[in-house]
């Protein structure tokens, strides 16, 4: 059974995150560094300093599941450690997983044309 993630909350840690690091590490720098509850429903991702890894890390039931992904070409989009938005959504993590770089979309405008 394929376990539906389109409810879960999606949490990126910006930056290079150390992919030696496994379950325990990457869920106390979930939980220390990103300060969020690791056993709640929602998906914690990790990506490595050359950006052709990405981890994902989440709480299923009676356990950890930490799915990795590595690229043997191109790189994944990753925001920089300076950026201010930590989750996306299950759309985004799609688009991530695809190499779309949604971090760098053109942001909708409002009516800047109004007196």
């Amino acid at each position: 059974m394929v376990k539906d993630f389109t409810r879960h909350s999606i949490y990126i840690m910006p930056g290079a995150t150390d992919m030696r690091k496994q379950i325990n590490a990457l869920s106390a720098t979930a939980e220390n560094g990103m300060k969020k509850d690791i056993f709640s429903e929602s998906l914690f991702l990790f990506c490595s300093r050359s950006r052709r890894q990405i981890k994902i890390l989440y709480w299923d039931r009676n356990g950890f599941c930490l799915w990795t992904k590595r690229l043997e070409k191109h790189r994944f989009p990753w925001p920089s450690n300076g950026y201010d938005r930590t989750n996306i959504n299950y759309g985004e993590l799609k688009m991530l997983l695809k190499g779309i770089d949604f971090f760098n979309a053109h942001e909708t405008l409002k009516n800047i044309h109004a007196s």
